[in-house]
């Protein structure tokens, strides 16, 4: 069995309400992470799959399968979209890759789970 693990800002968060305006984007952001989880929801009830909301501050975006990772990198006062995009492949000691993938691990143990009306 595939397990799939979905971290997305916590709307009431204020840091949500506090990167919207440093990327110049306002409430947009919320209304990305609103949208992303009303088509993530239904995903994340069924076995293997788990969504939970977190109010931590990020420096990146992690997207990971198994030994590829991509990671986007937040620059201040830039949307994720004008940001770089970094392609890591875990290869021997894998130290760049198992850094990322430490600070997920962080993350997600701050975070608080889907339940069925969230």
């Amino acid at each position: 069995m595939c397990r799939i693990r979905l971290l997305l800002g916590d709307l009431d968060s204020e840091i949500v309400a506090i990167r919207g305006r440093e990327e110049g984007i306002g409430d947009g952001l919320a209304a990305r992470i609103r949208i992303s989880g009303k088509y993530l929801h239904d995903a994340a009830l069924r076995e293997g799959v788990e969504l939970r909301w977190h109010a931590t501050t990020l420096y990146n975006s992690i997207y990971r399968c198994d030994d590829n990772m991509l990671v986007n990198v937040h620059v201040y006062g830039a949307p994720a979209s004008q940001n770089p995009v970094l392609h890591l492949r875990r290869v021997l000691t894998g130290r760049v890759f198992d850094h990322y993938l430490a600070s997920f691990d962080r993350v997600w143990a701050t975070g608080t789970p889907q339940t069925e009306e969230t």
